[in-house]
This record gives structure tokens, sequence and C-alpha cells, in this order.
């Protein structure tokens, strides 16, 4: 179940990241005119009603998120199914709907059904979606409805699901609204002691990712608080609106960064280096974006006691940021580019008393950290054991940083043996594992990331901060096998095989008899081909085809050299020494065999105009940017086609080899 809110909150991200565009419109739109509305500027309401347009609709990009975000495949229909659920439940439980199915007047429905369009509903839509996508994409219906089969049928079975669900919601959520308000107003009379408490579990829940759960309740409208939504919108009052996330900033500005600082002046002078790229590089994106989980995780396990202090410390600033009405919002995270947006609109309040209250915490949290650390020995980043010390990890040449990175931490963790999934999130790579015994961490931690988190006996995740997108796309490839493959997806181990011969051209002539063309279609030069790769010869020599059927035939009598384990490529070798590749369309790889039907197998011998492969022709067009398929000799000097004649293929191309 922990796994499974876990990785509600991770597709909450998506969703989540689209915040930061109103944030930069509304923000604009009431630094041109702060009165409230944009009333006196045209250019102003402009900004801000195209702000508020995503601010408004945050339920319903929480539906299509989540939906993309915990379906097995990142695939559209997904995400068209979480809108389909979340319309069918927010029409049918609306108010006018309701007050026809109880038979009352419209005013005296239940006011929880005037609200079923919130966050909570969108996430519910999202999660049904979901599952939908889950169990159906690849059914397959009888011949009579096939059109309706796999990813068309999912958006139907989502609607119909939702009628289930929207039955059940009709009893249960006004109970479930009454208690989410009711928790809600408990907190928030509490005035700024609440503001405090709801701090500190909001920074105490990081770990287990349920903090979107208590965010959703304060910062959206699923209890009517809608701290954020109300702030930018200027609806609320001044000074009390904005108190769920003006705390935020004294911490994740200064604070935190003051604590990577202390970080740095414990560690041992041997590792400082290592600790300063860390935590300067940390430092600078919890100040400027409010990312804190690069720094949060470096101790966050290492020193649980620094991160309980932390927790108090968020909760004790998010007091006295309410209790003296200081006030300023954000669209992503509490960090300079959100303070600057927000503290021109109408409902900020004295939101530069919170640099004061920031600088204060900085000092509190320097030397709190200091002293906790060196008074209790912690083992934060560069106070490990020698025999922990991490490394500098070395990027061959040619290679990218990222690339590096991820290679590392993939062997780290046992490599294909031992890894059964890898997704992420913001900051963070989200894996599973066979055996957590197999996984190496301090491999990992090599690699300079802030920290590891175990989360469960096949679940680690592994902290990298704000790159952990590309980290996170290397390792796939590691995981899918692309690494072994250039840009064009060739296996680098073949190609080195096919291209040992490449300089000496020293083979029995191959004449047109001895040759046809492998697929129905125009033939052009090999430099007309859209992919670098293969227009500018890495290759070999060679031609292209646009091809107008599905069939590919062996060019020569010969040998498979190899079958690629994605299908999109053939390798043969002909009885004259002849090395050919080819390559059915360009970034077919991706598809990773889907639309290929191989009828070969490595090391088969086979006859000019065999068939070897058949392909979904309509689907590679659709799928990928060109179906043109490159045919490559990797060993000879110079080859000529000639645009005349005919093959026993029927192709109007003649070979010349020199």
């Amino acid at each position: 179940m922990k796994k499974y809110l876990q990785r509600i909150g991770r597709s909450l991200m998506l969703p989540v990241a689209v915040l930061p565009a109103a944030a930069i419109l509304m923000g604009i739109g009431y630094w041109i005119d702060p009165t409230g509305w944009g009333a006196d500027s045209p250019l102003a309401a402009f900004l801000i009603k195209a702000g508020a347009s995503i601010i408004d609709n945050i339920p319903i990009l929480f539906a299509v998120g989540v939906a993309l975000g915990m379906a097995k495949e990142k695939d559209g229909s997904s995400a068209l199914s979480g809108l389909v659920a979340y319309l069918v439940v927010t029409t049918l439980l609306s108010t006018g709907s309701v007050s026809l199915l109880q038979g009352i007047k419209p005013e005296d429905v239940d006011p929880a059904f005037g609200k079923i369009g919130n966050a909570f509903v969108g996430i519910l839509s999202g999660i049904v979606a979901s599952m939908m996508y889950n169990r159906f994409s690849h059914v397959k219906l009888p011949d009579a409805l096939a059109f309706f089969s796999g990813k068309r049928l999912v958006p139907i079975m989502t609607a119909v699901s939702m009628l289930v669900v929207s039955a059940v919601l009709f009893f249960l959520w006004p109970v479930i609204f009454t208690g989410l308000v009711s928790f809600g107003k408990g907190i928030s009379h509490l005035g700024a002691f609440g503001a405090g408490l709801y701090g500190f579990f909001n920074r105490l829940l990081i770990p287990t990712g349920l903090h979107h759960a208590l965010n959703s309740v304060f910062w959206f409208d699923v209890a009517g608080i809608n701290d954020i939504g109300n702030f930018w919108a200027g609806k609320g009052v001044k000074g009390v609106t904005g108190m769920y996330q003006a705390g935020f900033f004294p911490v994740m500005m200064f604070g935190l960064p003051a604590a990577a600082l202390a970080m740095y002046h414990t560690a041992k002078d041997k590792k400082k280096k290592t600790v300063a790229s860390l935590m300067l590089a940390a430092g600078f994106a919890a100040f400027f974006t409010g990312v804190t989980e690069p720094i949060e995780f470096a101790f966050m396990f290492v020193a649980p006691m620094l991160y309980l202090v932390h927790a108090v410390l968020t909760g004790i600033s998010l007091a006295i940021a309410a209790a003296f009405h200081w006030t300023a919002g954000f669209g992503f995270s509490a960090g300079l580019v959100d303070f600057i947006l927000s503290s021109r609109l109408p409902l900020a309040n004295h939101p530069y008393m919170l640099i004061l209250q920031g600088l204060v915490f900085a000092v509190i949290y320097y030397f709190l950290f200091r002293f906790i650390i060196t008074k209790f020995n912690l083992m934060t980043p560069g106070r490990e054991d020698d025999d922990e010390e991490s490394s500098e990890i070395v990027v061959p040449a040619g290679e990218s940083k990222f690339a590096a990175m991820a290679a590392q931490i993939y062997e780290g963790l046992g490599g294909d043996a031992n890894v059964t999934s890898v997704d992420n999130c913001v900051t963070r790579l989200r894996m599973e594992v066979k055996d957590m015994n197999a996984v190496d961490q301090q491999k990992i931690k090599a690699t300079g990331v802030p920290g590891i988190n175990i989360v469960g006996k096949q679940s680690i995740q592994v902290i990298v901060g704000t790159n952990v997108q590309f980290v996170a796309d290397e390792i796939i490839k590691h995981r899918n096998g692309t690494n072994k493959f250039d840009k064009a997806g060739i296996n680098s181990d073949l190609t080195q095989k096919v291209a040992a011969s490449i300089e000496s051209n020293e083979l029995s002539p191959l004449s047109e008899k001895d040759f046809v063309m492998p697929i129905e279609g125009e033939i052009i030069s090999i430099t007309e081909v859209p992919d670098q790769v293969f227009s500018q010869k890495m290759m070999g020599e060679g031609f292209g085809i646009i091809p107008s059927k599905g069939t590919v035939v062996s060019p020569v009598d010969g040998e498979i050299m190899n079958v690629f384990p994605t299908k999109h490529a053939i390798g043969i070798k002909s009885k004259q020494g002849y090395e050919i590749l080819i390559h059915i369309g360009l970034d077919t790889v991706n598809l990773k065999g889907e639309g290929f039907n191989v009828l070969v197998k490595e090391g088969q011998h086979i006859t000019k105009g065999q068939e070897i492969l058949n392909f979904d022709l309509e689907f590679i067009k659709k799928s990928v940017p060109s179906a043109i398929t490159p045919v490559i000799f990797t060993n000879l000097k110079k080859l000529n086609v000639k645009k005349q004649g005919h093959s026993d293929q029927g192709q109007d191309g003649i070979l010349s080899i020199e």
C-alpha cells in the first residue's frame, strides 16, 4: 500500500510541474497591475487570466497526470481516459444532476456536491483510468468489434467504471468531504500553531512520499482551504491566505543552504572538495527553485536526528510567519523565482520580512546543525569512514557525464540481473530490484549522488537532483539494451564485426545477377536518408529504399549474421563475403519489436529472394519519423546504384561495385 501511494505521489509531480507556468503568468500580470484583477491594464488582465486557466483546472491536470503516471505504459490513451473519468464523475455528481436524482431543489443539495470538482476526485479519476489501462489496453475483442480493441477500449471501460464509482461517491462523498473539511478546519482554526503543525508534518512525511496527501488538503481545494489557488487569484484575507506557504521560504531559501554549509564545514578535509561540489549545487537549487530533496536526502537517513530537527524548525518557521501575518506564495516551490513573482500579488503581506526571517533561520540552521553533527559524530556527507569514501566518477572521452553516471549507478544496482523497473520523479530515481543485498551502495554513492533511500525489500531510491531525468534516460537505455546501440539503433558489437574488413575490398565481384533489391519501393541515394549516421556513411556505403510493401527478402545468397532483439534490423553475409545491414525505418529501435515478424534466425543459410522478415508498413509510418530503409554494405569502398533496368524484384536499380 505504501508503495502504491508513493507511485501516486510520483505521478502527481507531472501536473505539479505545470504550476510554475501559472505562477510566471500571474506573477508578471500582478507585477504590472497589483490592484487584484488587472482592471487597469489589458495586458495584466490577459496574463492573470492565462495563469488562472491552469490554477483553476488543477483537478483536471491531476486526473490526466495520475492516469498517465500510474499506467504501466506512458501512453496517451491512459491520459485521455483520466479526462473521461473526471468528466463522468463531475457531471453525474454535479449539483444540478444530484438535484434531479434526489428530486429536490438545487439549493437543497448537500454542499459537498458543489465541491465535487476537486483535486481528490481528480486523483481518484486518474487512478481508475490507470487501472483500466493496465487491464484492458491489450485486450482483443471479436472481429465484429475489433475497432474497439486494445487502447480504444480503455476510455470506454473507464467511463463504465466511473458510473460505478459515481454511484459509490453519491453516498460516500458527503461523508468524506465533511471529514476532510473537519480535519482542515481543525488545524486551520489553530491559527499560527496550526500552520506550524502542518509544516512539521509536511517535512516529516517527505521520506514516505505521503506529504502529497497532506498538501492537497491545505494547498488545493479539497477541504475548502485552497491556499495556493486563493492566494494567486487574490481571493481571501490579506495576511492570512498564504499562511501554509510563506513559512517555507525562510527554510528553503536560507535554512537548508546554511545546513549544507554546515555539512561542508564538518566534512573531513580530504573530502571537502567532493562535498563542496555536492552541497553547492544542492544549496543553489534550494535557494533558487525551492527544490530541497538533494540536501534533505543527504542527511535524512544517515542522520535522522538532524532531519527531525529540520522538521521542527520548518514547523516553527511556518508558525512565526503566520503569527506575524507575513505572506508570500508559490506555484512550484518556495524558491527565489516564486518569491519574486509573488511579492506583488494582492494578498502578499510584508513578504520581504520573510527574507529577514530567513537570515535568522540561516544562522540557527548553521550553528545547530554544526553542533549536532560534531557532538554526536553523525555520518553526514564527507564524514564517512575512509573505506566508504566516495570518489569522483570517471567520464570516458566522448561520453556524457550523465551516461557515465548512469552506467555506474546501474552497475551498482546489479544491472539487468537485478533491476526489475526504473522510474523517476523530480529529483530521485525510483527503482525495483530483485535482491537488495546485490546492490553496491558504495559504487552508487561514488557517483556523487546526495543519498540513497531504501524504502522496501525491493524498492530503492537514488537521489540525484534536478538533473535526474537525464540520468534516468541513460539508465533506461541500459535496461532496454539500447546503450549498446548507436543513434540509429545499430548494435555496436555487430558494427565492429561487419566493419572489420571495411578497408580491404578483396572480395569476389558481386554482379547484378547475384543481388536483388530486398524491399519493393523507390530507391534513393544514401545521402538522402534523413539520419546522419547513414547519410554521412558512418556505417558504410549503401542506399535507401522508400518501401511500398512490408516484405523483406534476402538480397543475396548467404548467411544471417545477426537478428536484432528489437527485430528492426538484420545483418547478412553474402557467399562472396559482402556484409549487408538492412535497417527497417529510422528510430524503429524504439518500437521494441512491435510491428515486426522475423522469419529467420542467426546462423541460418538463406538464398537470394527468400523472405526473411515482414513488417506493418502503415504502423511503422505512423510510429517513427521515417519508414525509409537504409541498406548498408559495411565493407565496400564504393557503391553505385544506377536507376535503370530492373532487378528480379521489379526495382529500377542496378548495383555497380568498385
